[in-house]
């Protein structure tokens, strides 16, 4: 009896759908929140194991060989009977759903509005998944994923929530105070910096802020740092300084009187957040049902940023004019 040779790794697997759906190994590597290199070596060893190139790399293109084709009907006819005999396995897991996001959305934004999607579905389960590193969705069995990024970093796939805005935050005993009217008025406060360990966060830069409001190198009373957006959403609540905010994480706050928002400045920002789903739990009906309710929790976002800048008073602010909009950007530097 011949020896059967080695099933390829399932990685390898998975690697090569992607590129072959693509067409590009960029694209394969975002889908799987991997390296472009690393799906090229995937495939390269995949090729080896088969004894035979499944791809032909031309100039900017990537085009399946003849093995090529072949090879990703039966590897994606092969991933689709996994993923569903996967979902019949777990069973019981229909009715529950596991959630990956940033740990400031999930604790400024999504618990929150947590207790409305329990009230219309008490027989869900929820299991959310708050970390700031991107994961593979199938490999980490998460359903949904809510990924904050610009839009064209954003998943195959992905749909669009919300968009943001930033502005300065503090609280209404600190918006009290003498001298806190003007951007240059900072130089009489403690600013608190939020430095995300992955630099993702360009918003919360204040120099880039202050010299976007013309007043750089501006030199504040204090300073205050944290990894931590809800450390330091919670310090500007107490009073302790104030903040640059990204306004859907901060706008119940706003409305609670928790926080004001002192200064007419207002911000643009080219990130938004994104609602991303596994493929292979695309069809469960708890899957179908939360981003049902993520659609319309969205949609009443996307109107309350509206009414906020061109309908409504934002809270600390008087008059009737929309709150001045700039483009936040990093200057260029020598």
């Amino acid at each position: 009896m011949p020896t059967q040779r080695p099933l390829p790794a399932l990685d390898f697997v998975r690697g090569f759908d992607a590129a072959a759906r693509h067409l590009s190994f960029t694209k394969a590597a975002a889908e799987l929140f991997l390296t472009q290199s690393a799906i090229s070596r995937q495939i390269k060893a995949l090729e080896e194991q088969l004894g035979v190139a499944l791809f032909q790399r031309r100039h900017r293109a990537l085009v399946l060989t003849e093995a090529g084709r072949h090879f990703h009907q039966a590897a994606a006819d092969a991933l689709r009977l996994l993923q569903e005999a996967a979902v019949r396995v777990r069973g019981g897991g229909a009715r529950r759903l596991t959630l990956s996001t940033t740990i400031g959305f999930a604790s400024l934004w999504l618990i929150p509005r947590l207790n409305d999607f329990r009230i219309h579905f008490p027989d869900i389960d929820i299991r959310i998944d708050a970390n700031n590193r991107l994961i593979d969705l199938a490999r980490e069995e998460v359903d949904v994923a809510i990924r904050y990024c610009t839009p064209d970093l954003a998943p195959a796939g992905a749909q669009r929530l919300f968009g943001e805005q930033v502005i300065v935050v503090c609280s209404p005993r600190l918006a009290e105070s003498p001298g806190l009217g003007t951007p240059a008025d900072l130089a009489h406060h403690v600013l608190l910096h939020y430095e995300r360990p992955d630099g993702v966060a360009p918003w919360s830069s204040w120099e880039v802020w202050l010299e976007v409001q013309g007043v750089p190198g501006l030199k504040p009373a204090g300073s205050v740092s944290f990894t931590a957006l809800d450390h330091l959403m919670q310090a500007a609540i107490n009073g302790q300084g104030v903040a640059l905010a990204p306004t859907p994480l901060v706008r119940r706050l706003l409305a609670e009187g928790k926080l004001v928002a002192p200064l007419k400045a207002v911000t643009g920002s080219a990130r938004a957040y994104y609602l991303l789903v596994e493929a292979g739990a695309a069809a469960r009906p708890s899957v179908r049902q939360f981003i049902d309710w993520m659609s319309k929790q969205a949609q009443e976002e996307n109107r309350a940023s509206v009414e906020q800048f061109y309908g409504r008073k934002r809270s600390g602010e008087t008059g009737n004019k929309p709150a001045r909009r700039q483009q936040l950007r990093r200057p260029a530097r020598s």
